[in-house]
């Protein structure tokens, strides 16, 4: 049936093919980020159906997400060998019966159960979708197509949380479900009928074998990095269960590295980053989530409980930021392609320590205004860096490669608010510690007296500042790596 359909594909042989695969592939990109924001706002809400504790409810997320992270290299090598599209529609028929499954859930463990199963679809699509974009617009226009996808992954990030807490509200979590689910059929169809399977790439490595050794050491190196931190900041970076989990992952790191560089045809090349460009694009890119991610952890708690702002108007607040990336996308990819990365790349990440310092003047009575231009200045550098950055990134690879760099580059991004969100946590809670009040992020809600709060926003301070510090050092990457090739 899906051959059939490509051969009367009625998109592949236009001119305006490429845009009409940006239109396929967005509408994907909108679900599963539109998923992510509206489970988050879903989870006090599911917790209290099933009548169980928050922490418990948060696996929901947590294991869609190492889901997502153990399977991501695996797919995106899968569809370079197998071909995009089939992995791609493959990916949203799992991930919409696993939403659909979700919504049926019948306690706890079946919707964790069905949201990992949602995972394995979203890391074929994630895998892939990248890959298909820029295959389709060429390497003349690769960072426009890149600020393009950016800017629907903004648009997602703002309407997911706000419809979700409206869905929530007013026809139960089973509703953000159902929505996701019709949403994944609307992007199914729309990819089955417009992507061409020869024009989407991949599918040329017939010759190649999977890499099933590599693939298992990957996984179980991300899975175990990301559970040790996820664990480190709830149970203590000295429990047995953390140690064991960077044991795991130092074990299979040190198997994953040496295989790579001795088997014919690797999950990962791991000599590209023998290439300059590639190395320092890639540890630009980390620094820059490793620095911007916990802007957007941590400002919810200080406009709630500093400032005293209800979650709805947070809503409010976060939307001109999240616009700024919209915009700085698609303007940056595209002057990126015509004028090289180096200005884009360097300059997005010093606007984005300039918005930082701004954050650093935050007080127990600080004027909203702050955040306000705070927000915006960090957001909109954020926005400059990260399509010219990864352009640079992919200007290395060879197009039968896009399937795993993509996804390599989706990996990066997920470690790096992972670990940003943990190094943040634990930069607040020891500040706290040591001002004698309880370290816990727990300990700031509503009721909470003037001195624990002056005690978070020290936190606060600090934090920026490690940020400031992590984003200056992603520019000097990027000016290191840009030196010789722009």
């Amino acid at each position: 049936m899906i051959s059939n359909s490509v051969k009367r594909n009625p998109f592949g042989n236009r001119v305006s093919y490429k845009w009409w695969v940006l239109f396929a592939v967005s509408v994907g990109l909108f679900t599963s980020v539109f998923d992510y924001g509206g489970m988050n706002v879903a989870l006090p809400s599911i917790a209290h159906h099933f009548n169980t504790d928050l922490p418990t409810t948060q696996w929901i997320v947590i294991g869609y997400g190492l889901t997502i992270a153990a399977l991501l290299l695996p797919m995106g090598r899968l569809s370079d060998i197998l071909g995009r599209k089939i992995i791609y529609l493959v990916g949203f028929i799992v991930f919409t019966i696993g939403g659909f499954l979700a919504a049926m859930s019948l306690n706890i463990e079946l919707l964790i159960g069905a949201k990992i199963l949602q995972g394995v679809g979203s890391a074929m699509t994630q895998g892939t979708s990248m890959a298909m974009v820029i295959s389709a617009f060429g390497d003349r226009d690769r960072g426009r197509a890149l600020g393009l996808t950016m800017s629907v992954i903004g648009i997602g990030a703002v309407v997911g949380p706000a419809t979700g807490g409206f869905l929530v509200d007013y026809l139960g979590w089973e509703s953000v479900l159902y929505t996701t689910t019709c949403l994944g059929v609307v992007s199914l169809i729309a990819a089955m009928f417009i992507l061409d399977t020869t024009r989407s790439g991949g599918g040329n490595g017939a010759n190649d074998h999977f890499d099933w050794l590599g693939a298992t050491f990957s996984a179980a190196t991300l899975i175990s990095l990301l559970l040790a931190i996820t664990l480190g900041s709830r149970y203590g970076w000295g429990s047995l269960s953390v140690i064991t989990a960077f044991g795991i992952f130092f074990v299979s790191a040190g198997f994953f590295i040496w295989w790579e560089l001795y088997v014919e045809s690797p999950m990962l090349d791991l000599r590209l980053f023998g290439t300059s460009l590639f190395a320092t694009g890639v540890l630009a890119s980390w620094l820059s989530f490793l620095g911007t991610q916990p802007v957007r952890f941590l400002i919810p708690f200080y406009l709630q409980f500093v400032l005293g702002f209800s979650p709805s108007a947070i809503g409010w607040i976060i939307v001109p930021s999240a616009f700024c990336m919209v915009i700085a996308g698609p303007v940056s990819g595209r002057l990126s392609d015509r004028y090289g990365w180096r200005t884009f790349n360097v300059g997005g990440m010093l606007v984005a320590a300039i918005g930082l310092l701004i954050l650093v003047n935050l007080d127990v009575k600080e004027s909203l205004m702050v955040v306000l231009v705070g927000m915006v200045v960090q957001t909109l550098g954020s926005g400059i860096f990260w399509p010219s950055n990864n352009s640079s990134i992919l200007s290395v690879i060879s197009p039968t490669s896009y399937g795993v760099i993509s996804s390599f580059t989706n990996l990066v991004r997920n470690s790096g608010n992972v670990v940003g969100i943990a190094v943040s946590t634990a930069i607040v809670t020891e500040t706290m510690g040591s001002l004698g009040h309880p370290a816990t992020l727990s300990a700031i809600n509503e009721a909470s007296d003037l001195s624990i709060l002056g005690a978070f926003t020290t936190g606060l301070r600090n934090t920026f500042w490690v940020c400031i510090v992590l984003t200056l050092m992603a520019a000097a990457a990027s000016l290191v790596g840009t030196a010789k090739k722009n």
